[in-house]
């Protein structure tokens, strides 16, 4: 089973549409009408959905690492830097971890992507 994607307000809306156009199951947070959400309620939300979450808000990330060490559940977080790798990196990455992983893989993980 692919992993579904939730998509933090922060990324730009071309990597979503790129996504999309490979087959990938992908929710934005604004189309989730969540985008006043906290960062809490962000993981919660997309744990809910059993939604890996792709953020690049270096903020969001802390926050999850410290649910990480708290032993809190959450469905996972990917973070990319925004000023590191275009949106076609951003897109091939994404699209390697939704078709060949699991979403039990992801669970209380976060991982950050490095560009080549």
């Amino acid at each position: 089973m692919a992993v579904p994607l939730y998509i933090d307000v922060h990324v730009p809306w071309a990597i979503t549409d790129q996504l999309r156009r490979r087959g990938i199951d992908v929710l934005t947070a604004q189309e989730d009408e969540s985008t006043e959400s906290t960062d809490e309620q962000l993981l919660e939300r997309a744990l809910h959905l059993g939604r890996l979450l792709f953020t690049q808000d270096i903020r969001f990330k802390s926050r999850a690492e410290g649910w990480q060490r708290d032993g809190r559940l959450f469905a996972g977080l990917v973070f990319s830097h925004q000023l590191r790798g275009s949106i076609g990196q951003h897109v091939e990455d994404l699209e390697i971890i939704a078709k060949l992983s699991e979403p039990a893989d992801w669970l209380n993980l976060v991982e950050h992507v490095h560009f080549r």
